[in-house]
């Protein structure tokens, strides 16, 4: 027997028009829906990620996602607020994590390594497939960061952010934007940037036999990482890390 379909109206506002076919961006839009079906399914099927939208709003009454639509509804589905907090009002938006931590897709690995230059918890592993990344961000509290909107859809999946950029640079302007991420937050070169864990403090003494012997005799601090070992020391590397780092921080203003 064949479901019964109504129809409702929809609009959605500023950055979640970019998931939308250009035609149907910034205006009203009189829409098609098969009777019992959830108010997120409706925003996903048009091609908005949930985990994009930060309230809801159904003949002008805040929502959660699992309200069943009805004939004639007049729905309004706005992202992410940076201006002022609406925690209560908003149905939808997840309980805020305790800490900032990342896992990422395939796709950003040069932005994992910026995140873990700030001395952010980022997980990156090509090998992970979209399941195990749906499942590490839900089990371990972890905003997922991906350009694969489908990923975002996953039920499971409430903490996450859609990269628009493909730019790396420009991807870390992005999540330091969305996130409010500010200056007191950051740990510079306090991760291993290829391991990501927390580097250990190394004495000249131990640190000898082990970098070059020129560097031993030019610094006298160094940082090794406890798993594969790599030592860090404030060189010409430290040294040009830390002028992007600058600049970086610098174009945020």
């Amino acid at each position: 027997m064949e479901k019964k379909r109504g129809k409702v109206n929809i609009r959605f506002y500023e950055e979640l028009n970019f998931f939308l076919p250009r035609e149907q961006r910034k205006r009203d839009l009189r829409v098609s829906y098969t009777r019992g079906d959830t108010v997120k399914a409706l925003i996903e099927t048009l091609g908005v990620p949930h985990t994009e939208v930060d309230l809801v709003l159904v003949n002008g009454d805040s929502q959660s996602f699992d309200y069943r639509l009805r004939d004639d509804d007049r729905i309004s589905v706005y992202p992410v607020f940076e201006s002022f907090d609406i925690a209560a009002v908003s149905k939808v938006r997840p309980v805020p994590l305790r800490k900032i931590r990342f896992v990422l897709d395939t796709h950003l690995g040069r932005l994992a390594q910026a995140l873990r230059l700030l001395g952010f918890d980022t997980l990156y592993d090509r090998s992970r497939d979209d399941s195990e990344l749906a499942t590490i961000s839900a089990a371990e509290g972890r905003i997922l960061l991906t350009r694969d909107r489908g990923l975002l859809k996953r039920r499971i999946v409430s903490h996450a952010y859609y990269i628009r950029s493909r730019k790396p640079q420009e991807q870390l302007l992005e999540v330091i934007r969305r996130f409010d991420l500010r200056q007191n937050s950051f740990r510079p070169f306090s991760r291993c940037l290829k391991c990501n864990l927390l580097l250990k403090g190394l004495s000249r003494e131990e640190a000898a036999g082990k970098v070059p012997a020129q560097v031993l005799t030019l610094y006298t601090r160094f940082k090794r990482c406890p798993a594969c070992g790599r030592i860090y020391w404030r060189g010409s590397h430290w040294e040009h890390m830390q002028k992007k780092l600058e600049l970086l921080l610098e174009s945020e203003k």
